[in-house]
């Protein structure tokens, strides 16, 4: 292998215009044996430049990706030759250590890609290998080993299978690696505390979801614990005091801290809490508590107590200290070392934590959209240290007793103080509608709620500070699940909102005020009438406030406000639609498109779908909306990029748009639905069947009436059986022939044929459900029920063509006899009963098929009356159910000092399955 040309090839790469004439050569000499250990030579050259070596480390993780393992289900596809994966093996850990960090990050992804496929049935030597550079008595080795071992960690994290190959593996390599943390842990190089960082986050991955007997084992859970105390007490250098914010939080000292943090707080969490985990883990969790909550918390303290001096700690740390002390709340034990501690935390630290930041003024200011994003993502809530002192502050005021006086007494002293900062009054708000369910709950205090809001809240709406207007908005949306038994303060609270939506000038302002106006429809019918007479404005001004920001939230409210006053919204109706389709498209042919853009612009959709399903009594206002909406669905189809997310939301709004008629531009919507089909979107076909079920039924004589139409539904119902689609889809397929057929009765002779066949072809191949057989098989009866003669004699032609001792006849009415029972609903045993009526109707001419299981026919029929009457009384049954809400008693859930918080909740797997469309046969 020519190592020259490879390295001018790769250099290549890296120039427009020379790209694709490289990466093509590439991609034939990668097919030569000796590539990939060329390739590996070049990476780990100190001579190459190294823009050369890390294109080569991308190629190379790519086409191991790609090609490493050999593949079952596609035996033709290039895969590397097994003399070069061995060249590889053998060379791989050395190579990582001797690259630098760029490239040491490529050529680990290498590795864990290898180890997935490759062991331990090809690779049996790779534990021994890393156990060997553990053990050495060279530390520059000890790299390469806690390299391997976390590899190995990674490529089983999420493994379902077997994982005692894994098992074995960690309690051969375990013992090393801790014998090699003992060694580094007090080194506080940014070197050697980064490769500490590795073993802990690795030794996260391998508690993360279930802890193996041999970790649980005492002595060695102990010394692993003594390891992660010692890792969050050291001594972070005092120069990096002197960074900024954004480069502490990207320093290994605090990662590695979040990660020995995180990891302390997963197993109290999932091992460690007496009475709240599963019975197999009850004696270690006492174990643990006794054994090692008084250091941890100890620990944790000591953080805080930085904290509270004014030391920045990094928020993913002092979340994961909010997080652990939350759990400690729920356990006697542990809770009574943290109470004599709580006031201090209260106030000290999650009330900071709340409080308007100086961050946040400036994000504000400078860009008030991206501070709306940051405060409504519920991603970042994962994250938030304000989340995690939001959370824990409600979970002490709530389970333990003489905590909530403390602190309200607290919220109050900051908000009437003339002393505090407006900063400071946002987080005593904050505090405040934190716990408004629970406060506002106690009798001590469930009378005050109307004064406080007028002397402590409302004043605030005229605040200069926008952020403190913000926040008052917001605090209605949490005292809004209080009850308030007075209609004053329903008015009040709704002009507030009103007026900060339409007449605020900062748009986080106006965001909290219609998050406001939703949560008040919701809590209180009132307030439905109080904002009927300006609801035209404050829609439009909420379709504004979306186009501006993006934001999912407002989209909801704007959803609640058209399903509400859908009448009253009918003159602008088309104005909020064109509204919404533009906003979509925005977001659709946005550039920097991610996870957050993709929800709102569902939400946008679903919003339309909203509009559309309050009309859909109404066909001209369909019919007026059609071409807005049809410009939404064709934008989707027509860019697979970006539109694939969107295509079960848009398959739903072509549903919506066909359910009274098929206009003829809807007609050319199915011709992109197939073209969609048949380049990437078999998968979707589930969700295409509501929309095709409508084209074939309320569309019917268009269907008749232009065959190529008909040759669309067909030719997808042919895919769909013909290929490795998976059954659910496949029994949709079948119900929509049947669909057809019936829809169709009498009109669509020389389809008949073709249908069968392609039925029949698919009775012949596998069948693993039941489900899927009866449906094929349905597909037949309602051929019966559509004209017996021409099925039948369909059939025997079909007959011809296959050498069968049994004839087709007799083989599918024996099936569908032993079949009987398969049948489930009203629909499906009222056709089965259709067609045997039509058979015995078929007298003196029925066919020989038919007399030879003439006897089991009546049987049959009884046992489909009878499931008939099973059905139709567990319809009635059910129409009956009514379902009631319990009222929770707030007082029952606190707990005393000394008492546990015992999780008794089951949790219950359902699966929703898409419904099958049925047509009335009667």
């Amino acid at each position: 292998m020519d190592i020259n040309k490879i390295t001018n090839l790769l250099n290549a790469t890296l120039f427009q215009p020379h790209r694709s004439e490289a990466e093509e050569q590439l991609q034939g000499l990668q097919k030569i044996a000796g590539f990939c250990p060329t390739v590996l030579q070049i990476i780990v050259s100190s001579e190459m430049e190294m823009s050369i070596r890390q294109a080569g480390a991308i190629y190379l993780k790519n086409l191991m990706y790609q090609s490493w393992a050999d593949r079952d289900d596609d035996p033709n596809r290039f895969t590397i030759y097994e003399q070069d994966r061995i060249v590889v093996r053998n060379t791989i850990l050395d190579m990582i250590v001797q690259v630098p960090e760029l490239l040491r990050t490529q050529l680990t992804v290498c590795l864990v890609t290898m180890l997935k496929h490759d062991f331990p049935g090809r690779w049996t030597n790779v534990v021994e290998k890393i156990d060997a550079y553990l053990k050495s008595d060279n530390s520059s080795y000890w790299m390469a080993g806690i390299i391997g071992f976390s590899a190995l960690i990674k490529a089983f994290e999420y493994h379902k299978a077997d994982k005692s190959p894994i098992h074995a593996a960690v309690k051969v390599l375990l013992p090393s690696v801790y014998n090699v943390m003992v060694h580094i842990v007090n080194n506080t190089t940014a070197e050697s505390v980064a490769l500490q960082k590795t073993v802990v986050k690795s030794y996260f991955k391998l508690i993360q979801f279930t802890i193996s007997p041999d970790l649980m084992e005492r002595s060695t859970f102990t010394k692993w614990m003594e390891l992660l105390s010692i890792i969050a007490c050291n001594p972070v250098p005092e120069e990096v005091s002197r960074l900024e914010h954004s480069e502490i939080d990207q320093l290994p000292w605090w990662k590695i801290k979040k990660w020995a943090l995180h990891t302390m707080y997963r197993i109290f969490e999932r091992y460690g809490s007496p009475g709240s985990v599963s019975q197999e883990y009850q004696q270690f969790a006492i174990f643990y508590v006794k054994t090692f909550s008084t250091g941890f918390i100890e620990i944790i303290l000591r953080i805080l107590d930085q904290y509270r001096n004014k030391v920045y700690i990094p928020p993913r740390v002092m979340q994961m200290c909010m997080h652990y002390l939350n759990q400690c709340v729920s356990i006697g034990h542990t809770w009574k070392m943290i109470k004599p501690h709580i006031a201090a935390i209260i106030q000290d630290v999650i009330f900071p934590l709340m409080c308007h930041s100086a961050c946040d003024q400036e994000l504000w200011e400078t860009d008030p959209q991206e501070y709306i994003s940051q405060k409504f993502d519920i991603f970042e809530d994962l994250i938030s240290p304000v989340m995690a002192g939001q959370t824990m502050l409600h979970s002490a005021c709530k389970k333990r007793k003489d905590i909530l006086p403390k602190a309200v007494q607290f919220i109050v002293g900051v908000i009437t103080s003339n002393d505090a900062t407006p900063s400071q009054k946002d987080g005593a708000l904050h505090m405040l509608g934190a716990l408004a369910d629970v406060i506002f709950k106690k009798d001590m205090y469930k009378d005050q709620v109307c004064s406080m809001l007028y002397q402590h809240v409302f004043p605030v709406f005229q605040s200069p500070h926008g952020h403190l207007r913000a926040r008052a908005a917001w605090f209605i949306q949490h005292i809004c699940e209080v009850k308030i038994n007075n209609d004053n303060v329903w008015k009040d609270l709704t002009a507030l909102s009103t007026n900060a939506l339409l007449t605020d000038e900062e748009l986080p302002v106006k965001v909290q005020a219609g998050l406001a106006i939703q949560a008040l429809l919701t809590a209180e019918t009132k307030v439905e009438q109080l904002l009927e007479p300006r609801i035209k404005e404050i829609t439009l001004e909420l379709l504004r406030v979306l186009q501006q920001t993006e934001n999912d939230d407002i989209t909801s409210v704007v959803q609640k406000v058209i399903a509400t006053y859908f009448d009253k919204l009918a003159p602008i109706m088309y104005e909020i639609c064109q509204n919404l389709a533009k906003t979509f498209l925005q977001v659709l042919q946005s550039d920097d498109m991610n996870d957050k853009k993709e929800i709102t612009g569902m939400s946008i959709l679903s919003c339309i779908e909203t509009i559309l399903s309050v009309n859909d009594e109404q066909p001209q206002t369909i019919a007026a909306l059609e071409p807005v909406v049809l410009e939404v669905i064709v934008n989707i189809f027509n860019t697979p990029e970006s539109g694939i997310e969107y295509y079960e939301e848009a398959l739903n709004l072509v549903c919506d748009l066909t359910s009274i008629e098929v206009s003829n531009n809807m007609w050319n919507v199915l011709e992109l639905i197939y073209r969609v089909f048949q380049n990437d979107g078999i998968d979707y076909f589930v969700d295409m069947m509501p929309c095709l079920h409508n084209y074939v039924t309320v569309g019917m004589e268009n269907l008749i009436a232009n065959e190529n139409l008909m040759l669309i539904v067909f030719n997808m119902c042919k895919i769909v059986l013909s290929s490795e689609s998976g059954e659910e889809a496949e029994c949709h397929a079948g119900k929509l022939l049947e669909v057809i057929i019936l829809q169709c009765k009498g009109r669509i002779d020389h389809c008949i044929p073709s249908i069968v066949e392609l039925v029949l072809q698919r009775l012949v191949r596998e069948i693993k459900s039941s489900e899927l057989r009866a449906m094929c098989l349905q597909v037949i009866v309602a051929g019966i029920y559509y004209n017996p003669h021409l099925l039948f004699d369909t059939l025997d032609k079909l007959q011809m063509s296959m050498s069968t001792s049994e004839s087709i006849s007799a083989h599918f009415i024996r099936q569908w006899l032993q079949d009987t029972d398969c049948f489930f609903g009203i629909h499906d045993r009222k056709l089965c009963v259709m067609g045997l009526l039509t058979l015995m109707a078929l007298s003196p001419n029925r066919p020989i098929a038919v007399n030879q299981y003439a006897n089991q026919i009546v049987p049959s029929m009884l046992m489909l009356f009878d499931g008939l009457n099973r059905a139709y009384s567990n319809r009635e049954n059910h129409q009956e159910e009514e379902t009631s809400d319990e009222e929770e008693v707030d007082t029952e859930n606190e707990l005393a000092t000394d008492e546990d918080e015992v999780d008794e909740t089951l949790a219950f797997a359902t699966s929703k399955r898409k419904p099958i469309y049925a047509t009335t046969v009667c």
